[in-house]
């Protein structure tokens, strides 16, 4: 009897600061990446101050949307899905934005609920995998952080907070690099929004995203362990307030328009550590995407629908693990 053929599926994300592509394999139960690209739109910003993307966002959002759909079926994506986050959440024009994103791409634009960003940000992070202690998983946007906490033994919890790299750069830095009192100013707003946090137990903390991801290559230390400690995360912030961000980010391998949200993002992490009483985090480089493209491959069109049933963690089951390289749908 002949193996499964792997399965190519495609997702990409939409939120306040990017839009994301990640094409992937499913072989042997493992995710193969096949494309990984971004490119940076700041929607989130153009949100908050007009209400709405307007024309050129819209315009923009649908047209690396499309390209993204051209690209994933070149490399044989036979599953595609595109989801946006905290801007289409928010956004007035939502709706015009997904029906001309659908009319390039051929691909629906979903605006997802946070515990649905949180469900498959888990399922990501996991690989749909039981877990064996408690998790908490952090995802920084640019407008919002978004918490799931899957445990062993209880149904998953998601919440979400309304701080974001991007919102609270623009609310308190105003020089570029910010000054010792910009930082002050950044470290207090992010403990006060995390002060009101639901509480949580939780075993290890793992933080996913751009955010994460870009303060590990600032850190040598963390290099190997992709671990990020309380005093990694003050000397990032130290460091980060010596040269302007268009030099620390050339010298570092950084996008150039991430780089000014970093001190905002790292003060975030910082109050996170602190609220949850944990002395580091792991960066992990799975999230939202690898979570729906495994969505995709596990349930077909129906993902949606079945999503809570896909997450680990939920006691007396397993997650749904349809044998690999099975499709589900049309």
């Amino acid at each position: 009897m002949s193996a499964p053929r792997p399965v190519i599926a495609a997702a990409a994300d939409a939120g306040a600061n990017s839009v994301h592509l990640l094409v992937a394999e499913l072989a042997d139960d493992r995710l193969q990446p096949l494309a990984d690209e971004s490119v940076f739109l700041d929607l989130g910003r153009t949100v908050d101050v007009g209400g709405e993307l307007g024309p050129a966002a819209r315009d923009a959002l649908a047209a690396a949307l499309a390209g993204y759909a051209a690209r994933a079926r070149a490399l044989g994506a036979v599953r595609l899905a595109f989801v946006g986050t905290e801007p289409l959440r928010r956004a007035r024009d939502a709706a015009v934005a997904a029906a001309e994103v659908e009319r390039l791409s051929g691909v629906p634009l979903l605006a997802l609920s946070h515990e649905e960003e949180g469900w498959l940000t888990a399922l990501g992070v996991t690989g749909g995998r039981p877990v064996s202690r408690r998790l908490l998983v952090v995802d920084v946007g640019g407008g919002s952080s978004e918490f799931v906490l899957v445990s062993p033994a209880e149904e998953p919890r998601v919440w979400a907070l309304p701080l974001g790299s991007a919102r609270l750069t623009e609310r308190f830095v105003r020089h570029d690099p910010p000054t010792a009192t910009e930082l002050v100013e950044l470290r207090a707003a992010a403990r006060e929004v995390l002060d009101g946090a639901p509480a949580a137990e939780a075993d290890e903390l793992v933080a996913v995203g751009g955010t994460a991801d870009n303060l590990v290559r600032i850190a040598p230390a963390a290099a190997t362990d992709q671990l990020l400690d309380r005093s990694q995360l003050a000397a990032a912030l130290a460091a980060l307030a010596v040269d302007p961000a268009a030099e620390f980010g050339a010298r570092h391998g950084l996008n150039p328009r991430r780089t000014p949200l970093l001190p905002a993002g790292a003060a975030i992490l910082e109050a996170v550590l602190r609220r949850y009483r944990a002395d580091h985090l792991r960066a992990s480089e799975a999230g939202i995407r690898e979570g729906l493209v495994l969505a995709l491959c596990r349930a077909g069109d129906a993902w949606r629908e079945i999503l809570p049933e896909l997450v680990p963690g939920r006691p007396g089951r397993e997650s749904r693990r349809p044998a690999s390289g099975r499709m589900q749908g049309r």
